[in-house]
């Protein structure tokens, strides 16, 4: 079983600073009549009132990075992680099956931060939305029960992002912002500055303690009027673009005590084109850690390997693309750990159709894999007890 206390963040009465992507920002220790607290930011930031403030240092990462293990995980809101009876339920789920991971949302479809953040451009934009108040808690909660916990971030959709700094969204050629087919503006993936500030909330969200971050919406838009659009640098091509950012990524994050994937479209296992949104394996392997396809059966479409319905065959649909696609992983660092369908879109996903996802993942690697149910109804069925 993973565990996750030697990569805690002790309490040290002297520590030293600790600085994050070049601005200064620390843990800083306060020290008041009900106990001590924590907060990433600066030594003036702390209360007057204060008996004692002290600079923290939470063995920074080029202490180890995190177990590596087979991951088996559920993906949770920030609604349902910071809600201590759901958290509890889950937890206690986990601990009587095979589960030992979650997926968190740190900043969700919407672009906001799900959390008070002390990033500067955060703060001058307003980016962020406290609704999971005391990650650190949270992420030591599922610690104490030896749960690998991840963090899920997206990024180049980001409307709110791209509403409040217009110089990094993506333009229409008819003027102001161009919109996909929900009206959700997206900022640029060609713009430097928007992989730097996600780079930024990576690492701040790392100093909370969690043992990956898994950035989302790494791609390009697919959905809307294309013929529209305008990006900052129009020559390049799209999975060049994206791998140079992953390239970026890779580099930026290495030092961090976490691991770093990435969530991809199924399809990516199968076809090596682009897509037209720029997603390749071979672009992104070697530069993370992991990649995540997301394979849900139900997202194919009729007649895809000749099946009328490929949710109702979900085993056949996810032998056929890690069969195809786990050749990209050979002899690189990165593994291959699926997104797996566990909700009723296209058929009902009990214990079979959930089992028969998850044999089939395990037959190509030994990486894991993560249920999707976007309202976070899980159930022991299809998985296995606990050892």
């Amino acid at each position: 079983m993973f565990h996750t206390s030697k990569y805690y963040f002790p309490i040290f009465i002297v520590a030293v600073a600790f600085f994050t992507a070049g601005v200064g920002w620390q843990w800083i220790e306060v020290q008041q009549e009900s106990g001590f607290y924590y907060y990433f930011g600066t030594l003036d930031e702390a209360p007057k009132d204060a008996l004692a403030v002290r600079l923290y240092q939470a063995q920074k990462k080029d202490a180890a990075k995190p177990e590596k293990l087979e991951v088996k995980g559920i993906y949770l809101t920030a609604y349902t992680a910071s809600n201590d009876t759901s958290r509890q339920r889950l937890i206690d789920l986990i601990n009587a099956t095979e589960l030992n991971a979650v997926v968190i949302d740190i900043k969700d479809y919407t672009g906001y931060m799900l959390y008070d953040s002390n990033i500067d451009s955060v703060n001058e934009l307003g980016t962020d939305k406290d609704r999971l108040g005391d990650v650190k808690k949270i992420v030591d909660d599922f610690h104490d029960h030896d749960i690998y916990v991840i963090a899920r971030q997206t990024v180049f959709q980001d409307p709110v992002l791209a509403e409040k700094k217009h110089a990094w969204a993506i333009g229409a050629k008819t003027g102001g912002l161009w919109r996909d087919n929900k009206g959700l503006a997206w900022v640029d993936p060609t713009k430097e500055e928007v992989w730097q500030y996600n780079v930024d909330i990576a690492k701040e969200v790392i100093a909370f303690g969690f043992d990956e971050v898994q950035f989302d919406y790494v791609r390009f838009p697919s959905d809307g009027n294309m013929s529209n659009v305008v990006y900052t640098n129009g020559v390049e091509e799209k999975y060049d673009v994206m791998r140079h950012f992953y390239t970026f990524l890779g580099e930026q994050l290495a030092d961090e005590p976490a691991w770093i994937s990435l969530d991809m479209f199924g399809f990516v296992m199968e076809r090596h084109d682009g897509m037209n949104i720029g997603q390749r394996l071979e672009d992104a392997v070697g530069n993370v850690d992991y990649i995540s396809p997301m394979m849900y059966p139900s997202h194919y479409p009729a007649g895809h390997l000749g099946l009328a319905n490929p949710a109702a065959s979900p085993g056949i649909v996810i032998a056929n693309g890690m069969q195809k696609g786990i050749s990209f992983f050979e002899h690189t660092k990165t593994e291959v750990r699926p997104w797996i369908q566990a909700f009723n879109i296209g058929a009902v996903y009990g214990a079979t159709n959930i089992r028969a996802q998850i044999d089939n993942v395990e037959k190509y690697t030994d990486g894991g894999w993560l249920l999707w149910n976007a309202a976070n109804r899980y159930s022991s069925a299809g998985l296995e007890s606990a050892e």
